[in-house]
């Protein structure tokens, strides 16, 4: 491609996917995909198939952050509607704050129940940073389930942090638009040395395997 993409959101699914960008930051770059535009939304663009398989790589170390709810009352829609309304904010602040660290992130319901947020972060002490900061969206919101719903079982709350270092990382796309770590990371061909998932985790250097199909794709 001679340009950059847009930031980017696939379309819609049985499970659903919303993809966040800060709005000053680079969108990905896929200069060696060919042409594969996106059509700019609100901060939110919905994004072309990229017809060959292609992996994301990123400089430097990294987090993700998983947050999600559980709605285990849905009667009490006074409890978790304030929970399901507050992520939004803090997405839409976050957008506004480069300086913050957010890199994206990418929304997930696998059922009404459950949404999730995998969230991308420069490093754990901005996202610390972020969520102690009195002034920020995070703390009272946080500071206000405490209050009203704390342990008591009706709706929960959850989160996983995982600190990636340099390198320690694989993924493969094959006729997707970028998702994931491919919508704030380089998307290059995985191909040549990234064939595999093995060598693109840099554990070893090998040949895509021998008799895998390979008529359709490239290796």
């Amino acid at each position: 491609m001679s340009g950059q993409n847009k930031p980017i959101a696939a379309a819609p699914s049985r499970l659903s996917r919303l993809a966040v960008r800060p709005r000053s930051s680079a969108a990905p770059r896929t200069s060696e995909l060919g042409d594969h535009d996106a059509v700019e939304g609100k901060g939110i663009a919905m994004a072309q198939v990229i017809d060959k398989r292609v992996t994301a790589e990123i400089e430097g170390a990294f987090v993700v952050f998983l947050i999600g709810m559980r709605i285990n009352k849905f009667w009490k829609a006074w409890k978790w509607l304030p929970i399901f309304f507050a992520m939004p904010r803090m997405l839409r602040e976050l957008e506004q704050r480069p300086e913050a660290g957010f890199l994206g992130a990418s929304g997930y319901f696998g059922s009404p129940r459950r949404p999730m947020l995998v969230q991308f972060w420069r490093s754990f002490e901005h996202l610390e940073t972020y969520a102690r900061s009195r002034d920020a969206a995070h703390w009272p919101a946080w500071v206000d389930f405490n209050r009203r719903v704390g342990s008591s079982g009706d709706v929960g709350i959850w989160h996983e942090t995982y600190l990636v270092p340099a390198g320690a990382y694989e993924c493969v796309y094959n006729n997707m638009p970028p998702t994931g770590l491919g919508t704030v990371a380089t998307l290059v061909p995985a191909a040549g040395r990234k064939a595999t998932a093995a060598s693109r985790a840099g554990i070893r250097e090998e040949a895509y395997p021998d008799g895998a199909p390979t008529e359709r794709i490239e290796v």
